[in-house]
Order: structure tokens, then C-alpha cells, then sequence
């Protein structure tokens, strides 16, 4: 496993079928010069700009808090 900030770790998430089915087609016809884009690299930005949209949205710009435990499976919980 690589170490340091650029390291990567395998995550396992559920979409809807025609979501990652638009992803794959994106990666695939953005995969040549000059993009070269991956699919993990589309779902990192996707993430990332994503996080920036809700910091400012939820958290006055900041980073989260950190969590003090890890996510549990299942359905989500209630407000």
C-alpha cells in the first residue's frame, strides 16, 4: 500500500446504475490526450469539489471535524 498524502485506499460504494454507466463512458472517451482521465480520477474531483461545495454550505468553509469512529453500514441515520 503506497504511504504519504498522495496515497490511495480502495473504497466500495453503491450508484445508480446509469450514473457510473455516464462515468465509464466520460473515462473511456476522456481516457486519449489531452485529458486522459481515468475513473478514478473523474470520482476524486467529483469528491473533492463536492467537499468544497458543502464546507461552504455546512461548515462556514472549514474542514469537518474528524470522526472518532468508522462509518457503520447500513441504512442511514435519521435527522
Amino acid at each position: 500500500m503506497q504511504q504519504g498524502p498522495q496515497a490511495k485506499t480502495r473504497a466500495t460504494i453503491y450508484l445508480p446504475r446509469e450514473v457510473l454507466d455516464e462515468a465509464r463512458d466520460a473515462a473511456v472517451h476522456l481516457a486519449g490526450y489531452p485529458a486522459r482521465l481515468t475513473l478514478t480520477q473523474l470520482a476524486e474531483n467529483a469528491f473533492r469539489a463536492e467537499l468544497r461545495r458543502l464546507k461552504v454550505l455546512y461548515n462556514n468553509g472549514q474542514d469537518f471535524p474528524r470522526r472518532d469512529e468508522e462509518l457503520r453500514g447500513g441504512r442511514p441515520i435519521a435527522a
